[in-house]
């Protein structure tokens, strides 16, 4: 590697000794005698045997070079003193840290997940895409996948088997319950291409993995430097889904409506105007069968028709029951404008159990 030989190149103005770096078959990567490269050293398979760091072998020392848990490669020196062993350990030292830094700085998942964490600076995106030749202005979304704990599982895995066009998707597993996926559109009107991708993702990991999922999606964006935004996005659909539609396994920040509001409201304004909304112990008051009937309504655009028949009652009695809530709430349901209050409070209410409850 050119990496490894200008390394040599630098450490031979030091010493009078040879140097050098082979891989784990003996083929030398790097060395101080130019004549050697490309030969294979017949001690590497000795040295690999062996359950010693260093493995001295015909006057020359050997020290392994593990990345990842890995026997990546070989560096050795000959000779075999002291000094030449110091210098042979911090020679290691230097390869290792070269091809870790060499393998992050071209590796193209890496580079997207420091995007969308913010680890890299704005002005570098635009350089470094065109170094990893990963195009910097298409138009992507990015869906973040979440699923319940568990070692077993492996999430990311199944996904990148879904969306294997590498150098147009991207797979990130962020940690043992989340997952990225940055998806590159044909335009950014794709909005059924992305309620497609999120159903294959939840039906799959539900039939693969038997895993219940949960998919919050960003907005689209035409550019890398932009896909930080949309991960928060897919973040934000996540929260605050869970607490205003916890039913549904697809969340898109574009679709979060009032609740997107509400959750970024201080929790003492929400509390205030609940005591606006309804006088001490209006709400309580509520039985489920009201809360039930309440819901079913609002569901069906304040139809008093369609309501009674899904709720299976006598319009007279669907029309009691609103009167009984006009009665404890002084909001009458008939009526847009208190609609709209009661139902921003509902919301309100659900976001403030949910916040009480955390903490």
């Amino acid at each position: 590697m050119i990496l490894f030989q200008n390394l040599v190149r630098q450490v031979k103005h030091l010493i009078n000794t040879e140097i050098g770096v082979i891989d784990e078959t003996g083929l030398v990567l790097a060395s101080s005698n130019d004549q050697k490269l490309g030969e294979t050293d017949p001690a590497a398979k000795e040295v690999a045997k062996s359950e010693e760091q260093v493995v001295f072998i015909e006057g020359k020392a050997y020290q392994k070079i593990f990345i990842k848990n890995k026997l990546e490669f070989i560096a050795y020196i000959a000779s075999c003193d002291e000094e030449s062993l110091r210098i042979l350990a911090l020679f290691s030292i230097n390869v290792a840290n070269i091809r870790v830094y060499n393998e992050e700085k071209f590796d193209k998942n890496n580079f997207i997940k420091n995007i969308i964490t913010d680890n890299i600076l704005p002005g570098d995106i635009h350089s470094r895409s065109k170094e990893l030749r990963v195009a910097y202005d298409a138009f992507r979304v990015v869906f973040l996948v979440k699923t319940e704990k568990n070692r077993d599982m492996h999430t990311h895995e199944v996904i990148q088997s879904l969306f294997p066009r590498k150098t147009k998707d991207f797979v990130i597993a962020l940690d043992s319950e989340s997952t990225a996926l940055i998806r590159e559109l044909k335009s950014k009107d794709s909005h059924e291409e992305i309620e497609k991708t999120a159903k294959i993702i939840v039906n799959t990991l539900s039939t693969e993995l038997m895993v219940k999922a949960s998919v919050g999606i960003g907005s689209v964006v035409d550019n890398l430097r932009d896909l930080g935004r949309s991960f928060k996005e897919a973040q934000t659909s996540l929260l605050v889904g869970g607490i205003f539609e916890s039913d549904k396994s697809i969340i898109n920040y574009n679709n979060l409506g009032i609740g997107r509001l509400i959750y970024q409201l201080p929790t003492t304004l929400c509390k205030l105007f609940l005591r606006e909304v309804f006088e001490e112990g209006a709400y309580e008051a509520l039985d489920d069968e009201i809360l039930l009937t309440i819901q079913k309504f609002f569901e069906n655009s304040l139809n008093i028709s369609e309501t009674s028949r899904q709720l299976y009652v006598h319009r007279n009695t669907l029309v009691y029951r609103l009167d009984k809530i006009q009665k404890l709430t002084g909001l009458d349901l008939r009526k847009f404008d208190d609609a709209i209050t009661f139902k921003v409070a509902l919301l309100v209410k659900k976001y403030l159990d949910k916040v009480e409850k955390t903490f």
